[in-house]
């Protein structure tokens, strides 16, 4: 699957693999919820395009990627619209494989990425992320924060995955995580979502 941009440099990135891990959580420390905490995961395995070798300037891929971001987007609107939810959390992760280097991934998940996510499933806060370069079957802990406003105490939070046998040397994994409401037992105060909402409205 190749996925096109659409700068003037007809650039495309190869998608080996897509997947999507979904983990619903009912109760926590035997405190049990009427709404579960879903967290979703969206994969996109794509080879790398500077496998093996430096390249200074890395703009030309920055400009491409929100081809990636589009379909990383997507993804994740049509999953939440399956379990007729909607996003409060997000994050990013990037793992490169061991032939790359770690801006192979910082370059594809940049603003440029992020936004046309933005556009399909809402956000305006930064995106927490994370990046390293990693062996097939890595394990990775990807930060979520809210998407109103990073300083909402209660969403902060993380969704651990793996891919079992990526990032091969010449891959490089995107990773981009939401979750439909904040921890299960958040009771450490600070700003609500509702205040974090209120406040942008203004």
């Amino acid at each position: 699957m190749a996925v096109n941009a659409t700068t003037g440099n007809h650039m495309a990135f190869k998608v080996r693999r897509t997947s999507t891990i979904i983990d619903k959580q009912f109760q926590d420390f035997g405190q049990v919820s009427e709404e579960p905490l879903i967290k979703i995961a969206e994969i996109l395995v794509v080879e790398n395009p500077l496998v093996g070798r430096y390249v200074e300037d890395l703009g030309p891929y920055i400009e491409a990627s929100p081809e990636l971001g589009r379909e990383m987007g997507d993804r994740l609107r049509r999953t939440l619209e399956f379990h007729g939810a909607t996003a409060q959390s997000y994050g990013k992760a990037g793992l490169v494989g061991l032939a790359g280097e770690k801006e192979h991934a910082n370059m594809l998940l940049s603003t440029a990425f992020a936004n046309p996510i933005r556009e399909l499933i809402g956000g305006e806060a930064w995106i927490s992320s994370v990046t390293k370069v990693a062996s097939p079957g890595t394990p990775v802990d990807v930060p979520m924060n809210s998407m109103d406003d990073v300083y909402v105490r209660s969403h902060y939070d993380t969704m651990s995955l793996f891919i079992p046998d990526s990032p091969l040397p010449d891959e490089v994994a995107l990773i981009f995580c939401v979750a439909t409401r904040g921890r299960l037992n958040a009771r450490v105060g600070g700003m609500t979502r509702e205040e974090a909402q209120s406040s942008r409205s203004r």
